[in-house]
């Protein structure tokens, strides 16, 4: 994993109820059991971590939050200031 990845699994694991050791990219989101609380503490925390905005809408955005290798993609794109998906469709 690269240094965004691995920014991002340290931000997922300080909210997760339990840690887990074995988060990986394929790793889905609903597998680490974070609630929708944590979740938006998480997108606050990557957003502090990396200095971008991520627009998130739960009824459009679902797929960028899928598995962490999608939210560091997301990130990644975010942070060299292209479109998101959903501004694509916009």
């Amino acid at each position: 994993m690269d240094d965004v990845a691995t920014k991002i699994v340290d931000i997922l694991k300080k909210h997760m109820k339990e840690p887990r050791d074995d988060i990986s990219l394929t790793t889905a989101l609903t597998d680490l059991k974070i609630e929708s609380l944590d979740l938006a503490m998480i997108v606050f925390d990557i957003e502090d971590t990396f200095g971008i905005e991520i627009p998130y809408n739960a009824n459009e955005d679902v797929e960028d939050f899928k598995t962490v290798g999608s939210v560091v993609e997301r990130v990644k794109t975010l942070m060299a200031g292209g479109a998101t998906p959903a501004a694509a469709k916009a």
